[in-house]
């Protein structure tokens, strides 16, 4: 069944489009989530608040809409609010999802011939990660929708609720900051 019908099921009150919806999006979100508000408690108590928005709002989806970009719209929305009401402590944390304290060359360790991959592109994913951290907000959420979320031009469009020339802009500048960013180390200043 077409995401557009499974929507459109949840907005006259199938339970059983809702736990299709939930299964299809809940890794999804919860990762869009956790790349804006950067901390794993305060995403999953935002991932808790969206399902429950689009329980109380499902007969206003409007099945002209991807549920796909109201999804990620009402989950955008909390998440910015809350962002508003409440400054970060500390820029200085450790990346989402990290163990503190925990050595990296422990985690990274395995026997057989893939260990130096994994090592490899773990610190890739690391060298990415902190450049795209160090991005303005409007790049990393439009870079973080189109490569960790794989939506399309017209999809982010709709998500940010901007026009498709504006998405298309921000998509672009995004993507010429990463490179500058990664030319020039995740510090931004020259690689040793």
């Amino acid at each position: 069944m077409g995401l557009e019908s499974e929507g459109v099921r949840l907005r006259r009150g199938d339970p059983s489009a809702f736990d299709e919806l939930l299964t299809r999006y809940q890794h999804r979100l919860y990762r869009y989530l956790l790349r804006i508000v950067r901390e794993p408690a305060l995403a999953e108590d935002l991932f808790q608040q969206t399902w429950l928005r689009v329980i109380e709002k499902a007969r206003q989806f409007d099945e002209r809409r991807s549920f796909e970009g109201w999804l990620f719209t009402i989950g955008r929305n909390l998440a910015l609010d809350h962002l508003r009401r409440y400054q970060p402590e500390s820029l200085d944390e450790p990346l989402p999802g990290e163990p503190a304290g925990e050595p990296r060359e422990a985690r990274l360790a395995a026997d057989g011939p893939s260990a130096l991959d994994r090592v490899l592109q773990r610190e890739r994913w690391e060298r990415l990660a902190a450049a795209m951290d160090l991005l303005p907000w409007i790049y990393r959420e439009i870079l973080t929708l189109r490569f960790e979320e794989e939506m399309k031009v017209e999809e982010m469009a709709d998500v940010l609720d901007v026009p498709l020339s504006t998405a298309k802009t921000r998509l672009r500048r995004g993507l010429e900051m990463m490179r500058e960013t990664l030319k020039k180390g995740p510090t931004g200043g020259a690689q040793a």
